[in-house]
């Protein structure tokens, strides 16, 4: 890395004000210092934007500002000056902490915790220049985080099997009773909507206060001994499209946010919202059915969504 910006400010000493919000602007662009005044950012479009910035608001305050460029053959000696290490330090302690406090009574309130957690690593990473594997590690620990959540929100979660899957016929599951566990969290309620938009449009969702309870006609789905659950690293939602050879545009998508909320793995970058919204849902609609009708909603509303970006798929 030998092309750098270095911008050299001058701000009247009795603006505080001013002085406050240059700060607060260069620290939030990941400049390094290199002197009183003087700061550096690697030479990317991103970064001259935000030198720019800072460099207008203090020259129409009256102060001076002087952005230049810089070519160093020897310019990775200023590497170091970005390494966010104690950064992620104290964020990781920050979601440790959170992860030894879950409980399943706190893990609603604890999604909200989360998406905090997630802005604060989204903006280090935004200016982690030149990441190490302590980046790495910091997103991991978020995700082991995310998954313990929807766990304790969901502490019955079944087990997975290796199996076949066997294919379906959509004539012999039409008005039929679909039985799950009760106070449904993102993999039921995704779905209980597919059962009923592709596969039995007259089904009757039966809610368990404990599979135990799941009557003889009833096909269960989404806890241990049902007949459709999780198999493999597939969750319950991909079982059934598996299963029913539901392949509809947009769906494989809904699909990925499903997955990802439920068991972990590659984040999609809806995820974090539809938790968001679905939890709020959920925490404000005791009534399951009722909770089922406004989620459909969503997943209605991402399914058209998706399809609108991808129509060809």
């Amino acid at each position: 890395m030998n092309k750098w910006l270095v911008l050299i400010i001058g701000l009247p000493t009795a603006n505080a004000t001013a002085r406050m919000r240059a700060w607060r602007a260069l620290k939030a662009s990941g400049a390094a210092v290199l002197r009183d005044g003087a700061y550096l950012l690697p030479a990317n479009p991103d970064c001259q934007t935000a030198l720019q910035e800072v460099e207008r608001d203090i020259l129409a305050l009256n102060g001076t500002a002087c952005l230049l460029p810089i070519h160093d053959p020897n310019g990775q000696r200023f590497i170091p000056l970005f390494n966010r290490g104690e950064e992620y330090a104290k964020l990781r302690s920050e979601i440790a902490e959170c992860h030894a406090q879950l409980t399943t009574e706190n893990a609603l309130a604890t999604t909200r915790q989360i998406r905090k957690l997630r802005k604060s690593f989204a903006q280090l990473s935004g200016i982690d220049f030149f990441p190490e594997i302590a980046r790495q590690q910091t997103e991991a620990d978020l995700q082991r985080l995310e998954t313990a959540v929807n766990r304790a929100l969901s502490a019955d979660e079944p087990s997975s099997y290796n199996q076949p899957i066997t294919l379906c016929k959509h004539s012999d599951y039409q008005g039929r009773i679909w039985a799950t566990r009760r106070r449904p969290w993102v993999d039921r309620l995704a779905s209980a909507w597919l059962i009923l938009r592709f596969i039995d449009p007259s089904a009757r969702i039966l809610w368990l206060n404990s599979p135990d309870d799941c009557p003889d006609d009833a096909i269960g789905f989404d806890f241990d001994g049902a007949q459709f659950c999780h198999i493999g690293n597939l969750v319950t939602f991909e079982t059934l499209q598996a299963s029913f050879a539901i392949n509809k545009p947009g769906l494989e998508r809904l699909a990925a946010q499903v997955h990802y909320l439920d068991v972990g793995g590659t984040q999609p970058i809806e995820a974090a919202g539809i938790e968001r919204v679905l939890a709020g849902l959920r925490e404000n609609i005791p009534n399951d059915d009722h909770l089922l009708a406004a989620a459909s909603v969503i997943f209605d509303g991402l399914l058209a969504a998706f399809i609108e970006e991808n129509p060809h798929e």
